[in-house]
């Protein structure tokens, strides 16, 4: 179990969540996750290509939303990479946030019938944001393997998109 900040104004929320990240090194656990056409994926949907998971609250926040366009940016440089933008929103309003926004690199995907935020340690277990899922970057490697983590301990900071995106240089 992790624990976060939520600092909304003066105030500091800390926050549990359901487990831990998977460890590098580890094999990534698999998951189901749901995409816009409300088709069931996996990591077997994604064989032989490097995944970056970037995982938000809700893509109906700035710094999610945030997150969502600096990432699309740098997809493209990455081969032989696809970008997963995995949250609890409904695929609906993650396929018109995506359309609006103009990404077109980012693959959204919903948690809304899955165990994916407690398989990956990320739900959150308390306060206003109990259910969502934290805000973290796991990046797996074409054999499935976990090769770079970062959980942002700060609900309201953006993630480390360089450090992140090196873990995938070093491949």
């Amino acid at each position: 179990m992790a624990k976060l900040t939520f600092k909304p104004g003066n105030d500091e929320i800390i926050i549990s969540t359901s487990g831990e990240l998977p460890e590098v090194g580890s094999k990534a656990p698999d998951f189901i996750l749901v995409n816009g056409k409300l088709q069931d994926v996996s990591l077997a949907t994604y064989a032989g290509k490097r995944k970056i998971l970037n995982i938000v609250p809700s893509l109906d926040t700035p710094v999610c939303a945030a997150s969502a366009r600096a990432f699309n940016e740098k997809a493209d440089r990455a081969e032989n990479t696809v970008l997963l933008m995995v949250s609890a929103d409904l695929p609906f309003a993650q396929g018109r946030f995506c359309e609006s926004e103009g990404l077109k690199e980012v693959f959204p995907l919903s948690t809304f019938r899955s165990n994916f935020a407690d398989d990956y340690g990320v739900r959150m277990l308390d306060s206003m944001l109990a259910g969502l899922t934290a805000r973290a970057v796991v990046i797996i490697d074409e054999n499935d393997r976990v090769i770079y983590t970062e959980l942002v301990t700060e609900i309201t900071h953006e993630p480390n998109y360089d450090e992140a995106l090196d873990a995938l240089k070093d491949l």
